[in-house]
């Protein structure tokens, strides 16, 4: 006990050190979400969320003197979209769970950016120093390139930033045929074996989608590169581009500027706005050409394999050279009107940052919530071997002090003489959205599923979210068999306004093995991992019962045959600070 008095002791004495020197940091993080906000419904727990107004695009997360800083698009002035006020918001933390909001680190102040401050990212130079390359709207509406430096370096939280005086860097003109309205979100960059920085801008040539290369010496003078890294046709622009590598061999992250080889492939990922999607290719950088190439099976488009299959846009991944892991950011927005956002006050979430890597097979990449988050976990419910029957079998999870806020871990299994049994899947179902919406996931009564959990459901069931799994399998070939992962919002609210669309995908995973399913439940949002981070969907919903101590937690099973339950671990969350 002394000993926990004295820890106490210690981190409040540490507060008032901080406090002494931060006063404004502190009052921004504590006192400016008004009180009309702070216990609001749907306001999330453990999400981060700026104090108020409307949030969109993570720009240039990054580490620096073991603190994280998270960057983000951010209207200071209202709860809706307005690309003349954005400015970028900044946050701070040492455990990418618990954030400080700090004042905005840039604002729209010179010509060069006067009528905003778009998406960019950070980029931590060969020595230690951090810069910013943004994109700006200038005085003639351009779309223009700018950096931006910390003021004081022996600033952890890097609280003041200024404006390089040769802004803009990188400008469009009909010389270089760069369409002005349309070049925007340069990447971090990254170093080549020729000593020079190269950085990538999303863009647009008629309805070509473009990522233009530009490389430089010095940070400051960029000459554009006589071909694109990477194009394709049909996609309309390339916004929010993200370009780095992975490793072939085991999980851990790399730097941005790790040279290609054998054992190192790249990841190319672009957010399209025709669909409001972000998709990702795995392929081969010629740091000799200076252009990447998909492999085979890749194409950058539609057909490209997602971060996540539902809600999840203009992400942005930054190198965690502390822990040597790759992380992952993803605004997730509303599903709510634009009059309920006003009303409210905010707009706008951060999924829960996740770790990324290469799958085995090195045809996808594999992404869990970082293990930072597990310390918000509190009361554990567990089960073990219990069976849920075919015919529509529903077991409330009883004992989750919070189902509001919930970490639900579940294994299913299904029986290799039952999986015999599962319906067919026909030639032309290759749209797992369509499966999922189609079948209407919640209810119908099938062969191998639908089964999974109901969460944020009220008492007698008028308001849940379906996450689920169906099992089909192909016609004539009673061994192969095709996983389908589906998120139903259809009855997620009695309110008749909101965005309910029903989020589906394949998971590439043998349901002779365990069937693995991971749910972050937050208030308002719903983020699901299936087969152990193959697939993931990210769903916004809005009960008008299931809120607060109303909230139920479910498993199910609407098939027609018995699927057990090996294991099932659910944990109330804390709030994060």
């Amino acid at each position: 006990m002394a000993n926990i008095v004295w820890c106490n002791i210690a981190v409040f004495l540490l507060v008032l050190l901080f406090l002494a020197d931060n006063t404004i940091v502190v009052l921004d993080a504590l006192h400016n979400v008004p009180n009309n906000i702070k216990n609001q419904p749907y306001r999330t727990g453990y999400h981060f969320q700026p104090p108020k107004n409307w949030m969109n695009d993570p720009n240039g997360p990054m580490i620096y003197k073991g603190i994280y800083h998270l960057f983000y698009q951010w209207n200071q002035n209202g709860a809706v979209m307005d690309v003349n006020e954005i400015v970028w918001g900044h946050a701070t933390s040492t455990d990418l769970i618990n954030w400080i909001t700090l004042s905005p680190a840039i604002k729209p102040s010179r010509p060069s950016d006067i009528n905003g401050c778009w998406s960019g990212s950070a980029t931590i130079l060969t020595n230690g120093k951090p810069v910013i390359l943004y994109t700006g709207n200038d005085r003639y509406n351009r779309q223009v390139q700018n950096l931006a430096k910390p003021k004081n370096l022996t600033d952890p939280y890097l609280r003041q930033w200024t404006k390089s005086p040769e802004n803009p860097l990188v400008t469009p003109n009909a010389a270089n045929h760069i369409n002005s309205t349309a070049f925007r979100d340069p990447t971090t960059a990254w170093l080549g074996r020729d000593k020079r920085w190269r950085i990538t801008t999303g863009s647009q040539e008629g309805r070509r989608g473009l990522a233009i290369l530009h490389t430089s010496r010095d940070f400051v003078r960029w000459k554009q590169s006589p071909k694109p890294l990477h194009y394709h046709d049909g996609t309309g622009i390339w916004e929010c581009p993200d370009f780095f590598p992975v490793s072939r061999t085991d999980s851990r992250g790399l730097d941005t500027s790790s040279s290609a080889g054998p054992m190192i492939k790249h990841v190319l990922k672009v957010s399209l706005t025709d669909t409001f999607r972000d998709y990702y290719t795995i392929g081969t950088y010629d740091e000799v050409r200076d252009v990447y190439v998909p492999d085979k099976g890749f194409v950058q488009d539609e057909t490209a394999p997602r971060y996540d299959y539902g809600k999840f846009y203009a992400s942005k991944t930054f190198y965690d050279s502390v822990n040597q892991r790759r992380i992952l950011w993803g605004w997730v927005n509303e599903s709510s009107p634009e009059k309920d956002n006003i009303k409210k006050g905010w707009a706008g979430l951060q999924a829960i940052p996740r770790e990324v890597w290469l799958d085995k097979s090195g045809k996808r990449l594999v992404q869990w919530p970082v293990k930072e988050i597990e310390r918000l976990r509190t009361t554990q419910v567990k089960w073990e071997n219990k069976v849920l029957k075919g015919g529509g079998s529903v077991i409330e999870v009883h004992g989750v002090i919070r189902a509001s806020q919930a970490d639900v871990e579940v294994f299913f299994k299904v029986s290799g003489l039952d999986l015999e049994k599962a319906d067919v899947i026909e030639p032309g179902w290759t749209d797992p959205q369509l499966i999922c919406s189609q079948k209407n996931a919640s209810f119908v009564n099938s062969g191998l599923g639908p089964f999974g959990l109901m969460v944020l459901a009220s008492k007698n069931m008028e308001e849940y979210t379906s996450v689920n799994f169906r099992i089909f399998r192909a016609r004539g070939k009673s061994k192969e068999h095709v996983v389908v992962m589906c998120s139903d919002q259809s009855r997620s609210s009695l309110e008749k306004g909101n965005d309910k669309t029903t989020y589906g995908a394949f998971v590439d995973i043998s349901p002779y093995q365990p069937i693995s399913l991971r749910t972050l439940i937050d208030k308002s949002i719903v983020e699901s991992f299936g087969g152990k981070g193959k697939t993931c969907i990210t769903s916004r919903v809005y009960p008008k019962l299931a809120t607060g101590e109303r909230t139920h937690l479910f498993a199910f099973n609407k098939g027609s045959q018995n699927v057990d339950i090996l294991s099932l671990s659910a944990w109330s969350m804390k709030s994060s600070l």
